[in-house]
């Protein structure tokens, strides 16, 4: 009895130095690998050091080391002395001493663990499991980029940068679609005064709650799952505005196409740079965001080919009108429909599946890339070397489920809501130490940026239509008590008053009326046939015994007084009346913007080359700053060509900013919190879209001062907290 004893008190001291070793081996172990990976790459690569390590655990933990300092010996046979008495069926004998109990064999009392055992996830604390996951994913980012320099950067990217690429298109298209069917949009549908603008406001708002949604979801269930859904629902519901006819329904489905496609920035960057390496990453996401401005130009030559060309549409009776603008809203839906399709072939993040654990799906797809690249390269006997791959541990999430006897509605709206309620509590992360100074000023230079640059994106166009219609409105011809009788008119009457005139007796034939205005006039016994008016009116007028045969003259038209006897209207055109014929402010108007595009390709190509020399900081800061001042020069814009000089002016300084807080963002956010973090971003950019529109375009034709020291205060003060970011270049992916 006395030999037991000893016996087992032996084992217990035994027991509690394995524990106290398994504790200090723990602690030496992350730092000990991450000093190897960055030894390691200077002379070559070795990755199965981290299946060596995990062998070692398994090893000490099989074989633990004796008070001596030896190891106890290998039993390769599974059986002990403490088991002599098993037989086959793992019976177990009377008086037979069993070891160590482990946790499942009986409970124990709470705060205690058995003897030996490792301490479960369920019995530690929450905070410990998260510095231990932590530790993981700094390990995993230092072993990810040593596998992403191995894969070598070659085909794949380059298949995937055009991809991705299509989707960033779609995205500027989308942007400037609005404005440039803005004014066709609510001609075509009768859209009163009070109500218009509201397209322009609605696709913002959708692609805010858009960015801030997908970029969520795109952490939990993966950037391509993601942006396939996001950009499919973009493209269903672009293509169908096209051919709805009520206003109310195309301001719903324009809401909708915004919602899909405000996803597509957070998911694109975050997507493209999860497989570049670090010496790459700031020249190519820059290389990625000329796509944006290929949207800018591609939207920009289809409304000015396609919009002013009135002739390009169809009818089907009075009721179903399809001009112009609705075929140029297919024709821009187009590059949201080759994304979708390009996507279906192309894999999802590695990085992501390895955040969630999936490590077979993730080393497939890097042996894909490495094998594509390599086959590129004519070295396709080159083995991808890469065996194990370290997985963050997996924490596990409480959550709510539905009672499976709801029905599919109710199952839906919870699940949706389990989904933002999720993406709240990952964006509140992004908000905690040490990440909250950082995302406070990334947020306010996206809200500055964004707020000058569509702030006076809409205030430059709007001003040079102002000058416009200033110098259209000087030309004018004033007629003044007219007679006229027994004449036919049937050409156009453009840009023209009327004041006291008197018509008897006359024929208005298969003829025009833009920008007429008949004021305190008579018609008696007149005849007005196949008439269509474009910004023209009757102001307190008398129509005497007057007929009028498929016209679009109603009551909108008769205004301020205008009187009706005994006359006859049949036959009235439906609809609002719009024409392009001879309009050269329409083609001027989508000539400047495509201009200002093209303006932005000089800063394009300088940020992308000049990314990683000078540095993003100093480029975002830089570029906000001189924006800022060129804002300045708009006080000597008295002429268009003036205000086209400083259009371009602005968007070519404004450009490497944008793309320098693009690659800011993806890198100052880890891979679980990367798409929350730059939807969110993204999500008060398109807020101050909003207020922008709002804010200058009510001061159009008002004020020249208030735009110009608002927009640049915005852009100087942003850029001067822009300056105060930490530098990126250097990191890693987290």
């Amino acid at each position: 009895m006395e030999d037991t004893y000893n016996n087992r008190t032996s084992l217990a001291k035994g027991a509690k130095d394995m524990v106290k070793e398994a504790k200090r081996h723990a602690a030496k172990k992350v730092v000990k690998a991450m000093d190897r990976a960055t030894d390691e790459y200077s002379s070559h690569r070795n990755y199965s050091r981290f299946q060596d390590e995990e062998d070692e655990d398994e090893d000490f933990y099989r074989n633990p080391p004796r008070q001596d300092g030896e190891r106890y010996p290998d039993n390769e046979e599974g059986s002990s002395d403490a088991t002599e008495g098993h037989d086959d069926e793992d019976e177990i004998y009377e008086g037979e001493y069993q070891g160590i109990p482990s946790a499942g064999d009986k409970k124990h009392k709470d705060g205690q663990v058995a003897l030996g055992q490792p301490v479960s996830d369920a019995t530690r604390d929450r905070k410990g499991l998260e510095e231990e996951r932590q530790a993981d994913e700094e390990e995993l980012a230092q072993q990810y980029e040593l596998i992403i320099q191995e894969c070598g950067h070659g085909r794949f990217q380059w298949q995937l940068f055009l991809v991705l690429g299509l989707a960033l298109m779609s995205d500027g298209v989308e942007v400037f679609v609005v404005g440039f069917v803005l004014p066709s949009a609510e001609t075509d549908m009768c859209v009163p005064n009070s109500s218009s603008g509201w397209l322009g406001s609605v696709i913002y708002l959708g692609m805010m709650v858009g960015a801030f949604f997908w970029g969520g979801m795109s952490d939990k269930v993966g950037r391509r799952q993601c942006l396939l859904i996001c950009m499919s629902t973009n493209g269903f519901f672009a293509f169908l505005s096209s051919f709805v006819q009520g206003y109310g329904l195309f301001l719903l489905c324009r809401l909708f196409a915004g919602f899909g496609i405000g996803g597509a920035v957070p998911i694109v960057f975050s997507f493209f740079a999860e497989v570049l390496s670090r010496e790459k990453r700031g020249e190519h996401l820059s290389w990625l965001c000329m796509f944006w401005m290929i949207g800018e130009i591609y939207a920009s030559a289809m409304a000015w080919a396609i919009i002013p060309h009135y002739g390009w549409s169809f009818s089907m009776g009075s009721a179903y009108q399809f001009h112009s603008w609705r075929v140029f809203v297919v024709v821009c839906a187009l590059p949201c429909v080759c994304a979708v399709v390009a996507l279906t072939f192309m894999p999802e993040s590695p990085r992501f599946y390895l955040e969630v654990g999936k490590h077979d799906e993730a080393w497939m797809i890097l042996k894909q890339i490495h094998d594509t690249n390599m086959r590129a390269r004519g070295q396709p006997e080159k083995v991808f070397t890469v065996n194990r791959i370290k997985i963050p541990k997996q924490l596990d999430e409480l959550v709510e489920m539905e009672s499976e006897s709801g029905n599919p509605v109710s199952k839906f709206f919870f699940r949706i809501k389990a989904e933002i309620q999720g993406i709240y509590l990952n964006l509140m992360k992004c908000f905690n130490y040490p990440m909250r100074e950082n995302m406070t000023r990334l947020a306010i230079v996206w809200f500055t940026l964004s707020f000058g640059y569509y702030g006076l994106s809409v205030w430059f166009p709007d001003v040079i239509k102002h000058l416009q219609a200033d110098e259209y409105a000087s030309k004018v011809k004033i007629y003044s008590n007219e007679r006229i009788e027994d004449f036919t008119f049937n050409f156009t009457l453009e840009n023209q008053i009327h004041k006291n005139g008197l018509f008897i007796n006359d024929r208005f034939i298969n003829m025009k009326l833009k920008s007429v205005t008949f004021i305190d006039s008579t018609f008696r016994n007149c005849y007005f046939d196949d008439v269509t008016s474009v910004g023209s009116f009757f102001r307190n007028c008398t129509f005497i015994d007057a007929f009028f045969f498929n016209t679009d003259v109603d009551e909108s038209k008769l205004i301020d007084g205008t009187e009706v006897v005994n006359s006859t209207f049949t036959h009235n055109k439906i609809g609002c009346q719009m024409t392009f014929d001879d309009d050269y402010s329409a083609y001027w108007v989508y000539f400047i913007n495509f201009l200002g595009t093209l303006a932005v390709l000089p800063g394009n190509i300088v940020s992308a080359l000049l990314m990683d020399k000078i540095g993003r900081l100093s480029m975002l800061g830089g570029s906000m700053v001189l924006s800022g001042i060129s804002c300045f020069f708009l006080w000597f814009g008295t002429s268009e060509s003036m205000m086209i000089f400083m259009l371009c002016l602005y968007n070519g300084l404004s450009i490497s900013a944008w793309n320098s807080l693009d690659v800011v963002t993806t890198e100052s956010f880890p891979t679980v919190r990367r798409g929350t973090g730059f939807g969110f971003c993204n999500a008060l950019c398109k807020l101050a879209a909003v207020l922008g529109n709002l804010i200058f375009g009510s001061l159009v034709g008002i004020t020249k001062a208030i735009p110009i020291l608002m927009a640049s205060s915005v852009l100087v003060g942003g850029g001067l907290v822009g300056l105060r970011l930490p530098d990126t270049r250097a990191n890693v992916l987290m």
